[in-house]
């Protein structure tokens, strides 16, 4: 501390009169070199986690139909497009420090893709790791624990549980084993419980998605300022033609 002290001396002797410096003790110097440490580990481990989910899942969910999708982007044409725009920018806004999750439920082709990619896009321009992923593709990296020895079902679990935002798509389009609704039990618990929040996408409403996961999930995906954003228009996936985005 004394040598870094006199280093300050030094330098404001040989400054001109007229220049202020940014650190007029050695204190000063030392806490913020600890504090620009410390936010450069930050970023390292956020960095080391998006590495190690996309060379788990090979990619990060965001399909290629979806990576240029954004909230600017997303075609208004009625009054529940334009509610659930409002409130997938607001998610994103309130995302630092917030546990709420999200579940867009409705028919297939009504946008609920676009918007949760154009979540995850902002959050990853952020500096958030995301990762967008179905349950059919969950349930295959399970299966593949069971013979690979490189990463086991619970290191592949706390990867899960540990990226700042999971999106799990497809849900009610599985095979609704015991062994599916366990894992994904377990994904939501461990998620909630270091709160980190969680996004489902799905075409099934409130009664059924009970029914596939249980109260304890759905209870837990209420956890905060949660959003059930219900998509009830009608399909247009055949006005797609991937040049809008």
């Amino acid at each position: 501390m004394k040598n870094v002290g006199e280093l300050m001396k030094r330098l404001q002797k040989m400054m001109p009169e007229h220049v202020k410096p940014a650190f007029k003790t050695g204190e000063e110097l030392l806490a913020w070199q600890k504090e620009q440490g410390e936010i450069r580990a930050a970023a390292l481990a956020r960095e080391n986690r998006a590495m190690k989910m996309q060379r788990t899942f090979n990619r990060s969910g965001i399909r290629p139909l979806h990576q240029n999708c954004s909230f600017d982007n997303y075609k208004v044409e009625n009054e529940g497009q334009m509610n659930a725009l409002a409130k997938a920018r607001q998610y994103v806004e309130a995302f630092d420090g917030n546990i709420a999750s999200f579940i867009f439920s409705g028919k297939p082709g009504t946008g609920k893709n676009h918007l949760a990619a154009a979540i995850c896009n902002e959050l990853l321009l952020r500096g958030k790791s995301v990762l967008i992923i179905t349950v059919a593709d969950i349930m295959s990296a399970m299966k593949d624990t069971f013979t690979n020895r490189q990463i086991s079902e619970e290191q592949l679990l706390n990867d899960l549980s540990n990226v700042d935002l999971l999106v799990i798509d497809e849900i009610g389009m599985q095979s609704e084993s015991r062994y599916e609704k366990v894992i994904i039990n377990q994904i939501v618990d461990r998620r909630s419980s270091s709160k980190r929040p969680t996004g489902m996408l799905t075409n099934s409403n409130m009664d059924e998605m009970t029914k596939l996961l249980g109260e304890r999930v759905m209870d837990r995906m209420r956890l905060g300022n949660s959003l059930w954003v219900i998509f009830n228009w009608d399909s247009y996936r055949s006005r797609v033609t991937g040049k809008e985005y």
